[in-house]
């Protein structure tokens, strides 16, 4: 779950990196369970080098690999920052994270800074940084291969089932081979530790924050373990906190399904257009052809062989989009005729960010360990779920991960926040934003009608729920009762006109079958 805004900036900028070292350790909160705050380091901030423009400073900081043991051995963690550009109206920081587990948000200040309203940036220093053991940061590393890269959700056949019970131990083995020290001390509450203190080398008392996807459940775990140091908090596209993490993985099948039906409708209404069937019936029926066609003999898409598997997990992510879904189910259809098509935009990530993604999703909550769960979950889920939900209930490698260092952080609290969603996320639905707004009873919810797509805050999607977030970061006053907001006509008239084809390929966490 992460932002496509951050990551073609951090990719280039992040290996020219440079920075000095602080050190400093967190304030401590109810439950968090470190010790007492050092003293207040000042970063050393100067320039990134490389092409990165003036305005970016970075610098490095220091914290205990284990936050219970604060002398113990030290990581380091890569920050960045661009100044408020107004001083004299100055508030404080404004912290990013751009989702994953594992996303990179080193240079997502840079990355919003043409994004945000010029109200916020007069207000806030822009920080970024890579999380304990993504990008900059102490990176981990499992060692995986690109195969394992491409499919991490993997669609059930009992035919296959045992060697995707042993692809998953192997990778949970190598994983821990190669970060026997580490591994266990990658997780959120560690993250929200670090974020303290970040706060305290910012020498700030309290932090503003901008979390989108993943980056709303560490805000919320930072709200609950410091909610005294909790200034303004923006949590877009939620993650439900009582459903971290297997669980918020199968509510993308269960929201898959709802997408789907209305997509069909859509795309029937547009039959004159598309002519993929004058009935949602019709549309589905040859939607599920193809998809069987794949798993005969999987399609040629520009080169890239995609198995029927992999049509239905690329199809969940474009139907929030409905032309777009239809274009695509077009070449998907030519494809399957043996008519050549254009390649298909593909995501696979990096060792790094399927190391750091998984270190988060297994280390923060138990996961089943017996294989048979996940066999009978998958075939359960299969026919309730048929778009997506063999392959989130299927076998992980988080099944032999082992028992986390900490339980999972129960949220519960009143610090106010904001939480803006869209109403059709297929990766944070709806119910999610819901369980947050139940988690954080002194927030408010800013939900978008008929809202598309993964994100919602700065990008176009309604000046209604940009209104919100933005009074609530320059003034701090939170609307007095959740709001609905209509989706910008704009983005739904560009959506009708949206050419046939796909769409260029979501760079998006957790990792698909993609």
């Amino acid at each position: 779950m992460t932002s496509r805004i951050a990551w073609g900036v951090a990719a280039t900028l992040i290996p020219t990196l440079l920075g000095t070292t602080a050190a400093a350790a967190p304030q401590a909160g109810p439950g968090s369970s470190v010790a007492a705050p050092a003293a207040a380091s000042s970063l050393a901030w100067r320039g990134c080098g490389g092409d990165i423009d003036a305005s970016v400073e970075c610098a490095t900081l220091k914290v205990p690999l284990d936050h219970r043991r604060p002398g113990g051995r030290k990581i380091e963690l890569s920050l960045s920052r661009i100044k408020a550009a107004d001083p004299a109206v100055r508030r404080g920081v404004l912290l990013f994270n751009p989702g994953g587990p594992s996303g990179s948000g080193l240079f997502y200040p840079l990355a919003l800074s043409g994004l945000l309203p010029q109200s916020v940036k007069d207000r806030y220093d822009l920080i970024g940084f890579d999380p304990r053991g993504v990008g900059a940061s102490s990176p981990l590393a499992c060692g995986t291969t690109t195969a394992d890269e491409r499919l991490t959700y993997r669609p059930y056949r009992e035919a296959t089932f045992a060697k995707d019970v042993a692809w998953a131990r192997d990778i949970a083995d190598r994983c821990r081979d190669r970060n026997r020290e580490t591994l266990r001390h990658i997780n959120t509450r560690n993250t929200a530790r670090d974020l303290d203190a970040i706060r305290v080398a910012l020498g700030e008392r309290r932090i503003s924050y901008f979390g989108l996807s993943y980056g709303t459940y560490l805000g919320s775990v930072y709200a609950q373990l410091f909610p005294r140091r909790v200034d303004r908090f923006v949590l877009d596209s939620a993650v439900d906190p009582e459903r971290v993490w297997r669980s918020m993985g199968q509510s993308w099948a269960e929201r898959a399904e709802a997408t789907f039906d209305r997509w069909t409708h859509w795309t029937a209404r547009h039959a004159a257009r598309y002519g993929l069937g004058d009935t949602p019936a019709e549309v589905e029926t040859l939607f599920w052809d193809i998809v069987a066609r794949a798993d005969r003999e999987p399609l040629d898409l520009g080169g890239t062989r995609f198995d029927g598997a992999e049509v239905r997990e690329y199809m969940r992510w474009e139907i929030p989009h409905p032309s777009v879904a239809a274009g695509t189910l077009g070449l998907l259809r030519d494809a399957a005729a043996g008519k050549p098509v254009p390649t298909f935009p593909t995501f696979v990530p990096t060792d790094n960010e399927l190391a750091s993604f998984l270190a988060i999703v297994c280390g923060d909550a138990r996961w089943p360990t017996d294989p048979a769960v996940y066999r009978a979950d998958s075939r359960r889920d299969s026919v309730r779920y048929p778009l997506y939900g063999d392959s989130v209930s299927n076998i992980f490698p988080c099944a032999y991960w082992g028992r986390p260092v900490e339980g999972a952080t129960k949220v519960d609290n009143r610090v106010p926040a904001l939480i803006v969603q869209n109403e059709w996320d297929p990766q944070t639905p709806l119910a999610a934003a819901h369980g947050l707004r139940r988690a954080l009873k002194g927030s408010r919810l800013v939900t978008v009608e008929e809202g598309q797509g993964h994100g919602v805050y700065a990008l176009g999607v309604s000046a209604c729920a940009d209104r919100a977030a933005t009074t609530y970061l320059t003034t701090g006053r939170l609307p007095a009762r959740d709001v609905t907001c209509a989706a910008d006509p704009l983005s739904a008239a560009a959506s009708r006109s949206a050419p046939p084809g796909p769409a260029p390929a979501p760079v998006r966490l957790p990792f698909s079958g993609r």
